[in-house]
């Protein structure tokens, strides 16, 4: 059985990383300013990582859901506490997609409508709603065509008001940093008024914070830098540092109801043991600290860089981005800069359309390193 071809792949075997490093089959090594799609949150193979997984797979690594398991409370209590959420719930489930498909179901349960509004160039899964909520036509198969949503400019209050005004709206679901659209940032006008508008016309508001949360931005959340506070917040990607695992955050309005939602896997004890490694990692590490200081930094060398005068910057468009999410617009197609970048200076990144390069390091990423990534670029921006 051959496997089914669905990503161009750079012809490069990963087999061991080690912070903010990876390293080939042939034990060549390669800084790595994209951390797998943003899940590598606290480095690869960080030892505190490595224990907490080895010992819980020693006691038990799965068990039913019909049974207590004491370290999705321990959870649960770390998240809220760290978040600021502690008077929210948690359901642990295990993708990204999985955690923004429950928020748009727990939404249409609470109201029950099913319009839901999202934005240009948004990403917010690869199944059923999730898709359909994705702005990219080719990845919308017939089935999951089914007009449940209008998708709207981002940051245009106006338009979004106008459709919320109609009161059929089940949800707004926004990144404040879009990642697979482009590093493109919500301002904090509109966030407060798509709130307040949200509120007036009993509207569930959500957040996606699947690539912009768990720190990446300098905050533990992209959208706390905007004041907001939404009914409904999706977490996955850095959650688990790898592990497959997803988690909504859900506000006291919303009441549980037994068989609404479930799991198989979700919130199993390996998960949790992953899960709560990253933040004692986190919050030991200051790594949420680390990738404000560090984004800074960077984004700063990118700046003076695409003004140097230097054939190099030159190819420097704009620079946005919060943290260690970070978008470098090109005058050029990023295909072959990534290309250079990988089998010529050894550095993975990621990109977004034709022409931005997306940094998403783990967020472990030193000065040292950015400096590094600034080098590299360099060479191959001529």
């Amino acid at each position: 059985m051959k496997l089914y071809d669905v990503y161009p792949l750079f012809d490069v075997n990963i087999v061991s990383g080690k912070g903010c490093k990876v390293y080939d089959d042939k034990g060549t090594e390669y800084l790595d300013l994209y951390g797998g799609h943003a899940v590598v949150s606290i480095g690869h193979s960080h030892p505190h990582y490595v224990e907490m997984i080895s010992r819980q797979v020693e006691q038990i690594g799965f068990y039913s859901n019909s049974v207590v398991n004491e370290l999705q409370r321990q959870l649960a209590n770390r998240i809220g506490t760290i978040s600021g959420y502690d008077d929210y719930q948690l359901f642990l489930i295990n993708s990204g997609a999985e955690a923004n498909e429950n928020c748009l179901k727990l939404a249409s349960f609470h109201n029950g409508r099913t319009r839901v509004l999202s934005s240009i160039k948004a990403f917010h899964g690869r199944t059923s709603l999730a898709v359909e909520a994705t702005d990219n036509p080719k990845i919308i198969a017939p089935i999951n065509a089914n007009g449940h949503v209008t998708y709207l400019p981002l940051n245009d209050l106006d338009a979004w008001e106008q459709e919320l005004s109609k009161g059929d709206v089940c949800a707004a679901i926004i990144e404040c940093i879009q990642g697979v659209g482009g590093i493109r940032m919500v301002s904090e006008e509109f966030a407060h008024g798509l709130q307040a508008a949200c509120k007036r016309y009993g509207t569930v508001l959500i957040c996606d914070e699947i690539q912009c949360g768990y720190g990446r931005s300098g905050k533990f959340f992209a959208h706390q830098w905007l004041g907001i506070r939404p009914d409904l917040i999706s977490v996955a990607k850095g959650i688990g540092n790898g592990f497959p695992m997803g988690a909504v955050l859900i506000s006291p309005e919303f009441k549980p109801v037994y068989g609404q939602l479930g799991t198989t896997f979700g919130g199993n004890h390996l998960a949790c043991a992953a899960a709560l490694a990253v933040l004692d990692v986190i919050e030991r590490e200051q790594l949420i600290e680390n990738a404000r200081l560090v984004g800074e930094h960077l984004m700063k060398r990118l700046g003076n860089m695409a003004n140097d005068g230097s054939k190099a910057g030159s190819h420097i468009v704009d620079v946005r981005g919060r943290g260690l999410m970070i978008g470098i617009d090109l005058d050029i197609p990023h295909k072959e800069v990534r290309q250079r970048l990988v089998h010529e200076e050894h550095c993975f990144t990621g990109c977004a359309g034709t022409n931005v390069l997306r940094l998403l390091p783990p967020l472990c990423l030193t000065i040292e390193e950015a400096d590094l990534f600034i080098e590299k670029l360099s060479k191959v921006l001529v």
